[in-house]
């Protein structure tokens, strides 16, 4: 008998295993179809609190995974998307989208799903191999795999035949259900449980697994699910902890507001137990009804969410306040000089979310570059030697953070890469490569720039006041090309066209030929000497090359 009861563990830890891992298939092959439509819905929140609540809702329900749309929200408020105040609202939805994969699981305890799951299997592979498809087959797989674990907890639970089994019986009836102590004390084992295994759904299934048999009480397995609800915020402040303090405010929000609805549904214990138990037409005080026990789990899971959502959603505002409190300070007061803005590699959840990130911190990129060229248009106008100096060592150090800040991105976008991803993501994953390798080489063309204003005040000379009125006028078509630049990449693609980015590099192409031409003639007539002259040609050629780049960025960002 000793030996079986091995055996059988040995099958409920796989069927946990096969659980989580058809949760993890299911919700990527999700968030992978429908991805972008997931992040245009989130990032287009707005401050209306119910929207942001039903949005959380059904993005969780989607995806099949609470954790998985907070640490998304987190990530959008770590990027600057949503306030702290939006992302509140989307994390209490998340917590009723949750609920539905607690039914889906009672659904397992309650039917035959043997039925189903082959099928499914063989249905999957097909679309697997039709490369169209494949997602919805990994989907396919993910759900058979799911409802493949529940059968054989099912059929675990049993083959346990714990009702039977004295010891076990005797073991939970020693536990006082009408006590508030080991009522906590069963909270505290599912919290922690859920905190060391990182799924909720693999410890509601344990729960469900223990009260079908008969031998759980219905009071110690709801304590169960109300220390599942707080174990589960676990993966949220785990991802925030190396983030940014918005990202950590979220996170903490998610915990306060799970921990704030355990300590009502307590106080309000066992009539609120009571209530939910009458709504299934279950009796906590007659025995033999084991087999309604997981619908009376899913059932509570859903009452607690959505009563929990339906009390705090109006106190939204006050929430972000004690959240502020309890985690003081401001972004800026913790941003280190290069630490990049938006990325932040512990919340990558999917390639959809770290594709979101680096085109933020992209834009950020281009804004640097933009702000180095002002650099040097300040440098070009300096004439105090101490002044010039001081924006000459801060334009070096613009180039060096340049140089890292492409690496990191770039290092970023290789991990992504390194993951499943849709055609989609793959093409802007290089479009993304190609475009913060121009930008690098924007920034080195400004440190270039303000080398050859370096060198000339280094000679002494000065530029003739038509050299000057030319340079003048040529930064000022470089400027516009940087700010159209940056546009482009801040904004949406329908809101622009490639076309003004083409007329400002065509001027820019035009005026160069120009100012060779008189440059070349200005030499020849001994109007400046030669050094003079290839330092204003050196200044000419590098903002046409600069043009150049721009137009790159342009055109990768538009596909071309």
């Amino acid at each position: 008998m000793e030996q079986n009861y091995w055996i059988i563990g040995l099958k409920v830890l796989g069927a946990l295993g096969l659980l989580i891992y058809g949760m993890r298939m299911m919700s990527e092959a999700l968030q992978k179809m429908a991805g972008s439509h997931l992040r245009h819905i989130l990032s287009r929140m707005t401050t209306n609190r119910l929207l942001g609540m039903l949005t959380g809702t059904f993005v969780t329900c989607a995806v099949q995974s609470s954790s998985a749309t907070t640490v998304m929200t987190v990530s959008f408020v770590s990027a600057g998307l949503l306030t702290l105040s939006q992302a509140i609202s989307v994390i209490m939805g998340a917590n009723i989208g949750t609920t539905l994969t607690a039914w889906i699981m009672s659904l397992g305890y309650s039917v035959d799903l043997t039925n189903v799951v082959f099928p499914a299997f063989l249905v999957g592979i097909i679309l697997i191999y039709k490369r169209r498809f494949r997602y919805m087959g990994d989907l396919l797989f993910g759900i058979a795999f799911l409802f493949l674990s529940l059968v054989m907890l099912s059929s675990a639970g049993h083959d346990l035949d714990l009702a039977h089994n004295e010891a076990v019986v005797r073991f939970f009836a020693s536990f006082d259900t009408g006590s508030y102590l080991t009522i906590l004390a069963f909270l505290a084992i599912g919290t922690i449980i859920t905190c060391l295994v990182q799924s909720s759904a693999a410890v509601m299934a344990i729960t469900i697994l223990l009260c079908s048999t008969g031998v759980l009480p219905v009071y110690l397995g709801i304590a169960l699910v109300m220390g599942e609800n707080i174990g589960t915020t676990a993966t949220a402040n785990l991802a925030a902890l190396g983030a940014g303090l918005q990202a950590r405010r979220a996170a903490l929000a998610h915990l306060l507001f799970n921990v704030f609805g355990v300590m009502w549904v307590l106080v309000v214990f066992y009539p609120f137990v009571n209530l939910v138990c009458s709504l299934v037409g279950y009796d906590p005080a007659l025995s033999g009804q084991a087999e309604r026990l997981p619908v009376v789990l899913a059932m509570f899971h859903t009452c607690f969410n959505v009563s929990n959502t339906a009390l705090l959603i109006w106190f939204v505002p006050q929430m972000e306040r004690v959240v502020k409190w309890l985690l003081p300070g401001s972004e800026t007061e913790e941003e280190t000089e290069f630490r990049l803005q938006y990325i932040q590699t512990n919340l990558v959840q999917t390639p959809e979310i770290a594709v979101l990130q680096a085109q933020k911190e992209t834009s950020r990129f281009a804004d640097n570059v933009r702000m180095m060229f002002g650099m040097v248009m300040t440098l070009f106008e300096e004439k105090d030697g101490g002044q010039f100096e001081e924006c000459y060592r801060k334009i070096e150090h613009e180039e060096d953070l340049s140089d890292r800040m492409e690496m990191e991105i770039a290092r970023y976008l290789e991990q992504v890469s390194d993951d499943h991803l849709s055609d989609d993501t793959k093409q802007k994953i290089r479009q993304m490569m190609r475009e913060v390798g121009e930008l690098e080489s924007i920034a080195d063309a400004c440190y270039n720039l303000s080398r050859t204003l370096n060198r000339r005040m280094q000679s002494g000379k000065t530029f003739t006041i038509v050299q000057t009125n030319d340079i003048l006028e040529m930064m000022g078509l470089c400027d516009q090309a940087l700010e159209q630049m940056c546009l482009v990449l801040h904004e949406q693609l329908e809101e622009h066209n490639i076309n003004e980015t083409y007329r400002i590099e065509n001027k820019i192409d035009a005026m160069c030929e120009r100012l060779k031409e008189d440059n070349l003639e200005a030499v020849n007539e001994h109007r400046y000497d030669y050094s003079l002259g290839t330092m204003f040609s050196d200044m000419v050629s590098e903002m046409e090359h600069l043009g150049d780049y721009v137009v790159n960025v342009a055109q990768a960002r538009f596909g071309q």
